[in-house]
């Protein structure tokens, strides 16, 4: 099963730095916010997508193998997690996408 907390907490990392580049939070909250390493938090997520697609590859070929005792509704559900965290994982790249632009078309 996946953990959704990398993917959680990357979100509230950017809500925070949103909320602080328009002015809405105190200075005493940036400190939290740079206290986390996200690369570190966005590779974990990373992983987690991938590891949920190889295990849903790895299952789908044992079901069509008939390696296992693996059923078709296990399957189904592995796959379709995968596909539910890879969908995760395109739109946090693409609110980070929107970040990145938003920030580099700001007058300094």
């Amino acid at each position: 099963m996946m953990d959704n907390t990398g993917i959680d907490n990357i979100l509230q990392q950017l809500q925070a730095a949103s909320a602080l580049a328009s002015g809405a939070k105190k200075q005493s909250n940036l400190d939290e916010v740079t206290s986390v390493n996200f690369s570190e938090k966005l590779q974990v997520a990373v992983d987690q997508v991938n590891n949920a697609q190889l295990n849903a590859g790895k299952m789908s070929e044992q079901f069509v193998s008939d390696q296992s005792n693996v059923d078709l509704h296990e399957v189904m559900i592995s796959l379709q997690k995968a596909n539910v965290s890879f969908q995760s994982m395109v739109q946090v790249r693409n609110k980070l996408v929107t970040a990145y632009q938003e920030i580099m078309n700001m007058q300094v």
